[in-house]
């Protein structure tokens, strides 16, 4: 397995990280003990770095995670995050980066993962009534006391970051990154190299989009958050497919698979980016990680470029709620 050296860190993870958002929500369609099986054979690959957070479920993925790599713990690097408010019936509550809220999530997350520490804890989103200072103090007192090894951010913006790093080194940014979504290339990207900071890409697959496996708004699932993201809304929904088989075309001209070359786009951006594609099922898991013997050229790059540039999606990441609480 092709390894990524993590931030400001003394880990190393896998160049291809597991998303496992989708096992327990937002995605409809997850079978759990086919979830496991993913998580054992993603262990069994070599892939290491493993994403959750409190949020999913609500709850309930982080005591997926800690049932899939129970007795293999040293083989993880487990990642997970705090901040967005969930009811335990999974009503959104806000962000918060109270000091007091860090440490009660952080005992919760142990607790459920049914582990000692976390490798890497993220704020997942920033609460703009708290001085990031205060947050990211009191998760700097987790790693004090040996709960935490490592920090990270995610949704961030760049001064926030800047802010943040100041009072304890940061080692990943996670922010969502994908051939649809390159708003990171604004200033994001270059100033996660500039400080050190691994860039950690969720959903660099567009939420599946880039999958070519949906063809219409009626592909989705009932019940599947998808359905009420802006970019497969409407015309927006068209103006995406138009722009998914244009980056097919490339794929069947490289005989792979869209899935791949949009991983494998991501991938080529810079040894400092991991991305952590999410899946639910091991034949998924297992061209997913084909993609780390994909080697794009630097004309086949351009082409990608001229069809996908900054930009191209049409319709926003998300619904006008949850915007308010990206680029924090």
């Amino acid at each position: 397995m092709k390894q990524r050296k993590l931030g400001h860190s003394t880990l190393s993870v896998s160049a291809l990280g597991l998303g496992c958002m989708g096992m327990s929500e937002f995605y409809a369609g997850a079978d759990e003990e086919e979830c496991l099986a993913a998580l054992k054979l993603a262990l069994d690959r070599g892939l290491n770095f493993l994403d959750t957070a409190d949020m999913y479920g609500p709850f309930k993925n982080e005591e997926l995670v800690g049932r899939g790599i129970k007795g293999r713990r040293d083989e993880v690097v487990l990642a997970t995050k705090f901040g967005n408010m969930r009811g335990s019936d999974g009503s959104f509550q806000g962000v918060n980066g109270r000091p007091e809220y860090v440490r009660a999530c952080c005992d919760a997350s142990l607790k459920r993962l049914r582990v000692d520490h976390i490798d890497l804890y993220y704020q997942h989103r920033v609460d703009r009534t708290v001085p990031i200072e205060e947050t990211v103090g009191a998760m700097s007192r987790l790693v004090d006391a040996g709960k935490v090894r490592f920090l990270g951010l995610s949704e961030a913006s760049s001064a926030t970051i800047r802010r943040a790093h100041a009072v304890h080194p940061i080692s990943a940014l996670q922010t969502e990154y994908s051939l649809w979504s390159r708003d990171p290339e604004d200033e994001l990207l270059a100033t996660a190299r500039e400080l050190g900071i691994t860039f950690v890409a969720y959903s660099p697959l567009g939420r599946g989009f880039l999958t070519g496996r949906f063809a219409k708004f009626e592909d989705l699932p009932e019940k599947d958050y998808r359905r009420f993201s802006p970019r497969f809304q409407g015309e927006n929904f068209v103006k995406n497919l138009a722009l998914v088989d244009k980056v097919s075309e490339i794929a069947r001209d490289k005989g792979v698979k869209p899935a791949q070359l949009a991983l494998a786009w991501v991938l080529a951006q810079g040894d400092g980016i991991v991305p952590i594609p999410g899946t639910t099922r091991r034949a998924h898991l297992e061209e997913n990680l084909e993609t780390l013997d994909i080697t794009l050229s630097a004309d086949e790059l351009a082409r990608i470029d001229e069809v996908a540039p900054k930009g191209a999606a049409s319709g926003a990441r998300y619904h006008e709620t949850a915007l308010q609480f990206v680029n924090g």
